[in-house]
């Protein structure tokens, strides 16, 4: 997948026409939301146009230039919020951060985005969406968090064959260091020693047994203390 704000164009019907959605891959239309303005970086608004918000992805297209329309994915989208504070922006609007490529979030919004008077889209980390009617809002920011609980971060895959082995050593440290370690033993190391089919009990046998021993031993050395003074 391609991180960052993109053209889009694909457009069916007559008139300004509507997105083409990829309904192969289970992508839906969860909301038409006309009359809404945009703002990219620092620029200026544009003329109003019409956002679609489907299921994957947030797409606004030109009410008056059917070439002209824009579109993010859902997993690009790093932060989404209502804006009504007029410090912060003149007019109440969807504000959102945009998640680009390695490399591209350093450039400065105001100057590297724009090249000779043309929009670098790749490095466009802002956009706002304006709407006639700021009534609609809340209503728009819901749908942005139920489209964005659809499309988690990928999470990956975790290496197989891990086989950790601890030792002896190594556990009765983990009793003595605690949970502040960083390290939850019994928790987290599904292969490590003691941990067999969910039994946790060898693993305190274990250490039970250790400390039992090293008591054992102090207690014979003190005894071989004590006979030698005697005599």
């Amino acid at each position: 997948m391609v991180l960052g704000l993109r053209q889009f164009a694909q457009r069916t019907g007559d008139g300004a026409g509507e997105p083409i959605l990829d309904v192969n891959n289970g992508e839906e239309l969860m909301r038409v939301q006309p009359s809404v303005s945009i703002a990219l970086a620092n620029r200026s608004i544009e003329s109003p146009g019409t956002l679609y918000i489907t299921s994957k992805q947030v797409v606004w297209l030109s009410d008056v230039d059917r070439a002209k329309g824009y579109a993010v994915d859902f997993l690009s989208l790093s932060l989404h919020a209502v804006s009504r504070d007029p410090e912060a922006y003149h007019s109440p609007c969807i504000y959102t951060q945009i998640e680009v490529e390695d490399g591209d979030n350093d450039e400065s919004e105001g100057s590297d985005s724009e090249s000779d008077g043309v929009l670098d889209l790749s490095k466009v980390t802002e956009m706002r969406l304006i709407p006639s009617d700021s009534s609609q809002l809340d209503t728009l920011f819901e749908i942005f968090c139920e489209c964005a609980e659809l499309n988690p971060e990928p999470i990956e895959e975790e290496e197989e064959g891990h086989n950790w082995i601890f030792s002896a050593d190594q556990i009765e440290n983990e009793a003595t260091v605690g949970a502040d370690s960083g390290w939850h033993f019994f928790q987290e190391l599904p292969n490590s020693i003691g941990h067999s089919n969910g039994d946790h009990d060898l693993a305190n046998s274990v250490l039970q047994l250790q400390i039992n021993d090293q008591r054992f031993e102090d207690a014979e050395e003190m005894e071989r203390d004590n006979d030698s003074s005697q005599h």
